[in-house]
């Protein structure tokens, strides 16, 4: 298998979708901070974006998730 191949196959790599669970988690700290700017400034709407996006995260999460389960043994770059 090339490195090439290896590459492509990376994001459906348990590897690759634990990168991809962090980067996600990583956006929640702005949520986070969209969160409190919101409450401070008493934006409703600026809230209300925010927890949208707060359950973007979480559904991009459980999906992550769910896809690393599915991977289980079938590791694209162990193999």
């Amino acid at each position: 298998m090339s490195a090439l191949t290896k590459a492509k196959g990376f994001k459906k790599s348990k590897s690759g979708t634990y990168m991809s669970m962090a980067a996600t988690a990583f956006g929640a700290i702005g949520v986070a901070k969209q969160i409190k700017k919101a409450r401070v400034e008493n934006d409703t709407l600026r809230l209300v974006d925010a927890v949208v996006t707060a359950a973007g995260v979480v559904t991009g999460l459980a999906l992550l998730y769910r896809e690393l389960k599915r991977l289980g043994d079938d590791d694209v770059l162990l193999g």
